[in-house]
């Protein structure tokens, strides 16, 4: 009998210590509703500002692509005007040498 205390006693108290250890670890690691709710709300915040940050990064892309390509048109439509502008003076003053070769002189200058 005693070798039978004496074997079955050290097995009866480790059995013990690893139910509770079992029992406190399978306390400690499961997470309860409130923090499975604090998480995901969490990743769903994350989640909102990385696709505003994107939503915003975009819309400065093509603001910025939008404004070069005004600046651009607005420059181009200046030349155009410049150039029209510059042809018309020409061949005005042309007309204008035609015009004054073909008049008499005029009698009161001297």
């Amino acid at each position: 009998m005693k070798k039978l205390i004496v074997r079955a006693v050290p097995g009866a108290v480790a059995l013990t210590l690893a139910t509770l250890g079992m029992s406190a670890f399978a306390q400690t690691t499961a997470p309860s509703t409130t923090e499975k709710v604090e998480d995901a709300s969490k990743s769903a915040w994350d989640s909102t500002k990385h696709t505003s940050k994107k939503a915003w990064d975009a819309t400065k892309h093509g603001t910025h692509k939008a404004v070069k390509a005004t600046e651009h048109a607005a420059d181009a439509t200046g030349n155009a005007i410049d150039k029209g502008a510059t042809s018309a003076a020409d061949a005005t003053r042309n007309v204008g040498d035609k015009i004054g070769s073909k008049l008499p002189p005029d009698p009161n200058k001297p």
